[in-house]
């Protein structure tokens, strides 16, 4: 079972991804693609915040004893069923999932346009399941 030590260091893990990824922000797509320094950063750190964010999900549901995830994406699932999340949020960390999942496996190419728009608009959406979790009564 996890302990509450796991859950703070994934949102101080998660927080500290969330600052460096701003730095990145001010760059246009091209630069982006075309500086494979900035652009090796920029998918190295937007996978390791989505991963941090999958691990905190997954973190939660131990600490609160909910049944076990099968795959990555279930722990989003879980915490939309145990009403942590709503559906569109749980919808939107599912696709993060995926696009962690398209980094990872580096399938063919990445598309940048993606990575463009999870840099510039969607990590608001983690920021957002930080919050809730935050708030989060952890002593029941």
């Amino acid at each position: 079972m996890t302990n509450i030590s796991v859950i703070e260091n994934k949102v101080s893990l998660i927080k500290k991804y969330l600052k460096i990824l701003q730095r990145y922000q001010k760059y246009s797509k091209e630069k982006i693609v075309k500086d494979i320094d900035i652009k090796g950063a920029a998918e190295r750190y937007l996978y390791l915040v989505v991963q941090a964010t999958i691990d905190l999900a997954g973190a939660i549901i131990s600490f609160r004893n909910f049944r076990k995830p099968t795959t990555m994406s279930e722990n989003f699932y879980i915490l939309n069923e145990e009403k942590i999340i709503n559906s569109d949020l749980t919808e939107t960390l599912v696709k993060m999932t995926g696009f962690r999942n398209i980094i990872v496996h580096d399938y063919e190419e990445i598309n940048y346009d993606v990575v463009y728009d999870v840099l510039k608009n969607r990590l608001k959406d983690i920021e957002k399941f930080l919050k809730i979790v935050e708030g989060m009564r952890m002593s029941e």
